[in-house]
């Protein structure tokens, strides 16, 4: 990608899923492989970059019943998240997003409102409930009960350009099936350079009920 002010907008690929389907492996391994210039965001960054009062608290990020609830501030946060991943596309960067819709459709809408004129391609990151839970047990940092709950319920309603399903799939037909609809999507050839996943470790910003875990870069 040639930089300087007269780059044409770059493109976003969403990449939705439950907590434990594998998005954020998905995303830094395509981020390798993508011979173009992609930098990966998402939820977890957002959440790094909160007040840390704003974690197990009404108006940011809390549990209820077993479910994570956004609070009022939290929302608000997340819709300057939106708009400044929109900026970033619309200066010439190529985004990939990692991020979970927990209202499904009405998240969709809000990410689709933000990112007007803008090429984005969706990808649906499905895992089999009782398989993303066993992955979540072996984390032995995250609430029980929440991967397998939401590998459904953040697919509700949200429609997609493609979908993998990583527990039925390896990682390199996954990618490679991403990379096919990408190069269908925009009519350009989309190689990957490279078939191995990403050696960068692979990190959850918070596990519900417990306080925000160092950024990667706070290690």
């Amino acid at each position: 990608m040639v930089t300087g002010g007269d780059n044409p907008p770059g493109r976003v690929v969403i990449l939705n899923g439950g907590s434990s389907a594998g998005k954020t492996t998905l995303g830094r391994s395509l981020q390798s492989a993508l011979s173009d210039t992609w930098v990966l965001l998402g939820i977890d960054l957002l959440i790094w970059m909160l007040p840390p009062r704003m974690i197990n608290d009404a108006d940011g990020l809390s549990v209820h019943e077993g479910m994570i609830v956004r609070g009022d501030l939290f929302m608000w946060l997340y819709a300057g998240f939106r708009t400044a991943v929109a900026a970033l596309a619309h200066s010439g960067v190529n985004v990939l997003l990692d991020d979970l819709t927990l209202d499904g459709t009405a998240d969709q809408h809000r990410w689709s409102d933000a990112l007007q004129g803008l090429e984005v391609l969706w990808v649906g990151v499905r895992c089999d409930p009782a398989i993303a839970a066993e992955r979540e047990a072996r984390r032995q940092s995250r609430l029980p009960g929440i991967a397998r709950h939401q590998a459904e319920s953040v697919h509700a309603g949200v429609h997609y350009d493609v979908e993998v399903d990583t527990s039925a799939l390896g990682l390199h037909e996954s990618m490679s099936r991403i990379a096919e609809s990408m190069g269908r999507r925009w009519s350009i050839p989309v190689p990957l350079l490279s078939n191995r996943p990403s050696t960068l470790p692979v990190t959850s910003a918070w596990s519900p009920g417990e306080p925000v875990s160092p950024a990667p870069w706070e290690r």
